[in-house]
């Protein structure tokens, strides 16, 4: 339990270390000040590489800076490998769609309050503000739930279990989103976790899950922008709940569509695990072959 421990309150300071900047101190600024052009762009990228930097080891203390590589697990992946696992987590999404599809016919999913252009913002600063926060929150998120936290459970525990509670402290820190429906969304921050850590140890990087991070608030920051609708809420009105109308046609197409989804992104993610492994083991092999010559 003590390697659990850890891991969360390590995760947990890299998040808020890359996040906090941006969150409490430069996008409010921009709100609030020179608000007719995106500035805070500039100085959060700086500030982006430099904690990148600091995380995954370049800068700082040479004795940890082994560790710190580690722990990020920012490994280049192939070009190939990329490819098959854009496919995969892009199906991960759609077991996501799925999955929400199911949990709205079973419990009532919270609204979120609709993000409004401030006065005198243009709408194009403000869409500008939006995708570097979602490119903040794509890095800073999986540098902390996949890698920092995500790694030493799966090494000590297995992958389901590292994902169960890196996806239980990523719902628990959403809580600002939906402070009365902690406990309701927790499974869907779980399965969203499911998706990111499952190719995290597939590709064993957390580049791919840090672009389709990334990508993905893009979409539903933009989304809620534009229709006042998180992610989770697919249609304007919620759908009638199973134990009003009983099980029928609809729910079991959702739930059995989660079911194959889900199935074909954990057997992609195995395909690009076993891929990744022979990749290594020929490196290795390659490399012996070299200095014995």
């Amino acid at each position: 339990m003590t390697t659990i421990g850890t891991a969360v309150l390590l995760g947990v300071g890299v998040l808020l270390a890359g996040s906090l900047p941006w969150g409490a101190l430069l996008a409010p600024a921009n709100i609030a000040f020179g608000k007719t052009v995106p500035w805070a762009i500039l100085p959060m990228a700086a500030y982006l590489v430099a904690y990148w930097k600091c995380i995954g080891g370049s800068w700082g203390s040479p004795g940890s800076a082994a560790t710190r590589r580690e722990q990020l697990r920012a490994h280049a992946v192939p070009p190939d490998m990329w490819v098959a696992s854009m496919g995969a987590g892009l199906l991960g999404f759609g077991a996501l769609l799925a999955f929400v599809a199911t949990m709205a016919r079973l419990v009532e999913l919270p609204a979120s309050a609709q993000i409004a252009t401030p006065e005198g913002m243009p709408r194009g600063t403000l869409f500008l503000l939006l995708v570097m926060a979602s490119i903040v929150a794509g890095v800073t998120e999986e540098a902390a739930f996949r890698g920092y936290m995500q790694g030493p459970i799966e090494r000590r525990y297995g992958l389901a279990a590292a994902i169960l509670v890196n996806g239980t402290a990523f719902g628990l820190l959403h809580f600002p989103n939906h402070p009365n429906d902690v406990v309701t969304m927790l499974p869907y921050y779980i399965a969203v976790s499911a998706v990111y850590g499952g190719l995290t140890w597939a590709a064993n990087s957390i580049l791919p899950a840090l672009v389709l991070h990334a990508g993905g608030d893009v979409w539903s920051l933009g989304r809620l922008w534009a229709t006042g609708r998180p992610e989770w809420q697919l249609s304007t009105s919620a759908p009638a709940r199973i134990w009003d109308t009983g099980v029928d046609g609809s729910f079991l197409l959702s739930a059995g569509g989660t079911l194959v989804l889900a199935g074909l992104t954990a057997w992609m993610y195995g395909e690009i695990h076993r891929r990744r492994e022979t990749l290594r083991a020929t490196n290795g092999i390659h490399r012996v072959e070299s200095a014995s010559g």
